[in-house]
């Protein structure tokens, strides 16, 4: 499946049978990540009385109801809708789902009693109108990020600085492997968001967010084509299943 893609100053080549998927599932028990302060999702069968709709327990089909929040269990994407007064919607904000992107790893410096990205991390690795998506990679990096429970943990988070600097490196779509780019607990600051969106000034309506994501170490930093697929929700975050594809 080599594909040829024409782009406006260059074509590269991917090979669409060997996706890179950087989504966590959503598996509904202990091992599925948690955060802000919520219990784990849960995925039950529809249940009518003595009636279970599940087929080892006698119904023909398996009929399941999910509960889960889009922000707090898993791998998402949202809009400007997440901080703004007015409603917007990621279904209708992402009209396009393939990129060009870049893949960043990086260690967050300590600042204060936090540790954060600033924008001196980020200008060593994306200069302006490299690509239009930038994947960060938080280092270090394990397989525990797909099951981590990270409610009261005061994860590393991008400075305000750090996301005016992706912003103005033309980058429309952030995907990074953490609950959120903000810190957890800043008082509804909401810094980072503010700053990528250029919210409420002149409000990049076509920019997104995606966080919790878990990029493999097999993966290498570098040029990618992304395709950014969200479930066709009306809601300002959807559960989402950004997919790297390597530019041969």
């Amino acid at each position: 499946m080599i594909t040829k893609i024409k782009l406006e100053n260059k074509t590269i080549t991917v090979d669409l049978s060997k996706p890179l998927d950087l989504s966590i599932t959503l598996s509904g028990d202990e091992n599925n990540p948690i955060a802000w302060y919520l219990e784990q999702p849960t995925i039950e069968p529809v249940q009518e009385g003595k009636w279970i709709a599940k087929v080892s327990e006698g119904s023909s089909v398996n009929f399941n109801n999910l509960q889960f929040n889009p922000h707090a269990h898993g791998t998402h994407t949202e809009c400007v809708g997440h901080i703004s007064e007015d409603f917007y919607s990621v279904n209708k904000a992402l009209k396009q789902f393939f990129f060009t992107a870049k893949v960043i790893s990086l260690v967050p410096e300590n600042y204060g009693e936090d540790a954060a990205i600033s924008k001196k991390q980020l200008q060593h690795y994306l200069t302006k109108n490299e690509a239009e998506a930038l994947v960060i990679r938080t280092l270090p990096n394990t397989k525990k990020k797909r099951r981590r429970k990270y409610s009261h943990t005061n994860w590393p988070y991008l400075l305000e600085e750090a996301a005016t600097y992706i912003r103005e490196c033309g980058i429309k779509h952030l995907l990074i492997d953490l609950p959120s780019v903000d810190k957890e607990k800043d008082d509804g600051q909401l810094l980072a968001h503010r700053a990528f969106w250029n919210y409420p000034e002149n409000t990049r309506k076509d920019a997104t967010i995606t966080e919790l994501i878990y990029v493999s170490n097999k993966i290498k930093d570098g040029e990618y084509l992304l395709n950014l697929q969200i479930a066709s929700i009306k809601n300002d975050a959807s559960p989402s299943k950004p997919v790297l594809y390597k530019i041969l």
